[in-house]
């Protein structure tokens, strides 16, 4: 996966995001909703991650094609 497909897999899941917290007004979600909010978060973690791995590696003149998506135990625990 390049840069722009990491952007556009981002946007993507950003507006899944928004599309379920607008659906809901002044009403509570459904645990299936609160669910996938959550794995949402988490896949959005990965991917700026990764993406900032990437351009990391191309930043120091290394492979930016070497960069691997990290499991949610590591991107979930960064300091923000």
């Amino acid at each position: 996966m390049d840069d722009r497909a990491i952007v556009e897999e981002i946007n993507r899941l950003a507006e899944e995001e928004h599309r379920i917290e607008r659906a809901h007004p002044g009403t509570p979600l459904s645990p299936e909703e609160k669910e996938r909010l959550e794995n949402l978060a988490v896949t959005l973690d990965q991917c700026w991650d990764l993406l900032a791995q990437r351009r990391a590696r191309r930043a120091a003149g290394q492979n930016p094609d070497a960069a691997e998506v990290r499991p949610a135990s590591v991107v979930e625990n960064f300091q923000q």
